[in-house]
């Protein structure tokens, strides 16, 4: 999926942000993002995520470059004339007000009327089911409703973007979950475009129709969730989405998309090349965990194949994780689901494992 600045309903065109006049926060963001769509901006604290949901919401101002937002120059507009539902991980509920006051006061400021009022305070709690809090204070909730609570004020008064700031992060697992998909359901019902930021990759691959990943004030690759884990651009993104095996080596062969690689060890390796250009250069070979196999009949036709030692063997409910010394990495991981009859892997054991070419990519070297 590709947006053009034309066709967007939120674009960031050559957007910058200093702090300090020297350093910048934000490099050259470019970003065009659809009306309905779901776009979660990823990536580790510092990256510059956080800054561009501020400025897009207005809490920030751009150093340099232009924010639209449904066609129009918003960067002189302030927050509260942007027409803009936000949600953030603290919640930022009205403390002496109960939740049916916590939610219509947006709908006041706006100059609505009581009675349409109380409909779209109804609609809106029942849209989160939490109908019967209506006259709770906040104190009396616990985290999830309150950020049921939060979620419903930013969708009260009908916005055409929402934008949230790790709106989960302060929530158990379990509840963290639940309530990805209950958000995900909800943008799906509503069709409201929705910016996300979070540092937690799997909610982002669970909710996102595109994730942009930053690293360094830039976006390292935009692209929708299973092409960023499917088909990293670089080393970072590969690192940072999902669990990794990386196995150092250099180029021995480069034809179209095709690349073999001598590993440190001196096996020879096919790839496919990405982010390397020419014979001779260092690289890392990225190989997900769950794509390797250790048992002969179950490797793919035209596997590579390796020896390796088990170091270590992590029991982890579903899956059973297993660390390999092999071809130069002291950390090459291996998953394997916890089914009955499952081969049972021992520390010390020596194996050999295999992968299909087409899952190993030749990544530039960190």
């Amino acid at each position: 999926m590709s947006v053009s600045h034309t066709d967007a309903f939120v674009a960031f065109e050559h957007v910058q942000k200093s702090y300090d006049g020297v350093s910048l926060v934000v490099k050259d963001l470019n970003l065009s993002i659809a009306k309905g769509e779901f776009l979660t901006m990823l990536g580790p604290s510092g990256s510059g995520k956080t800054t561009c949901l501020m400025m897009l919401a207005g809490f920030e101002t751009a150093t340099n470059g232009e924010i639209r937002l449904a066609g129009r120059p918003i960067n002189q507009v302030p927050p509260h004339k942007r027409g803009i539902g936000m949600v953030f991980q603290n919640y930022a509920l009205f403390p002496h007000m109960t939740v049916g006051e916590n939610l219509s006061f947006p709908l006041e400021v706006r100059g609505m009327g009581k009675s349409e009022r109380e409909d779209k305070v109804k609609r809106a709690l029942d849209m989160v089911q939490m109908g019967a809090f209506i006259n709770r204070r906040p104190a009396q909730l616990s985290g999830g409703q309150q950020q049921r609570i939060a979620l419903a004020r930013a969708l009260v008064f009908d916005p055409e973007l929402v934008l949230m700031d790790e709106p989960l992060g302060a929530l158990d697992k379990q509840l963290r979950e639940h309530m990805q998909f209950e958000i995900k359901h909800l943008h799906e019902r509503l069709g409201v475009t929705v910016v996300y930021v979070t540092h937690d990759q799997g909610e982002a691959l669970t909710m996102s129709d595109r994730i942009a990943v930053f690293n360094d004030g830039k976006i390292q690759q935009l692209a929708p969730p299973a092409d960023l884990y499917e088909r990293p651009d670089n080393s970072f993104v590969a690192g940072f989405i999902g669990e990794n095996n990386k196995l150092p080596g250099v180029i021995e062969e480069l034809s179209g998309d095709k690349a073999l690689v001598r590993l440190a060890t001196g096996e020879l390796i096919d790839a496919t090349p990405v982010n390397v250009t020419a014979k001779g250069q260092k690289t890392l070979v990225s190989i997900r965990p769950e794509r390797v196999e250790f048992k002969p009949e179950m490797m793919p036709v035209g596997a590579h194949t390796i020896g390796a030692e088990v170091i270590e063997v992590i029991y982890m409910g579903d899956i059973l994780r297993a660390r390999l010394k092999m071809a130069g990495s002291d950390d090459f991981v291996i998953k394997m689901r916890n089914t009955l009859g499952q081969t049972k892997l021992a520390e010390g054991q020596k194996i050999n494992v295999g992968w299909h070419p087409q899952d190993a990519r030749a990544l530039d070297p960190v």
